[in-house]
């Protein structure tokens, strides 16, 4: 066999152990994640905002009050924190967010949900024992805004922008409530 061949095949089993490996430690090359990453962005004039974050799916569990508890701090979708950016400063229900990238966190309730912008960049969104890693201390805003119930169903945790009237608001929907809140 000549040395050409034989590097060739020694080439082919590094591929393969490596593909092996890789697939081993990450669930899978060809499964889908269970909660895929997604980053949403809006832009109008010289406004530019976008939101990272990882969309877990319902799968038949009851959300809200069990899965996500009520009145705990919920980092706001999956796995790393989800990140909130504005290129110009914004008005959240009469408080100034300063231009910036920020961690979005939520404290879900029964008939409302407080959304909290935090200064501080984490790179988890929970710590070893499953708690939600915002420091209070580096709360930029706070805001306080009702739970819209849903006719339907959400299967996957949805954020989005929403400026269909002209009245900007930044929404996050899921199994069967929907929450926004207004941006200016």
């Amino acid at each position: 066999m000549s040395t050409f061949l034989k590097r060739f095949i020694i080439l082919l089993l590094l591929v393969a152990a490596g593909t092996f490996c890789y697939s081993y430690f990450n669930g899978g090359i060809l499964n889908k994640p269970l909660s895929p990453k997604k980053t949403v962005s809006f832009s109008v004039d010289d406004l530019e905002l976008e939101v990272f974050y990882n969309r877990p799916s319902k799968r038949d569990r009851v959300v809200f009050g069990a899965l996500v508890p009520f009145n705990e701090v919920w980092r706001t979708g999956a796995n790393e924190a989800t990140t909130f950016e504005t290129n110009k400063d914004l008005n959240i229900a009469g408080s100034i967010l300063p231009a910036g990238k920020y961690t979005l966190w939520t404290i879900p309730k029964d008939n409302s949900w407080e959304v909290i912008f935090n200064s501080k960049l984490y790179k988890w969104g929970v710590d070893e024992t499953m708690k939600a890693m915002r420091e209070p201390e580096f709360d930029v805003v706070n805001v306080s805004t009702l739970v819209e119930n849903l006719k339907g169903t959400v299967e996957q945790f949805t954020i989005a922008f929403d400026n269909s009237t002209d009245n900007l608001s930044l929404t996050m929907a899921w199994d069967n409530i929907k929450v926004a809140v207004p941006l200016k």
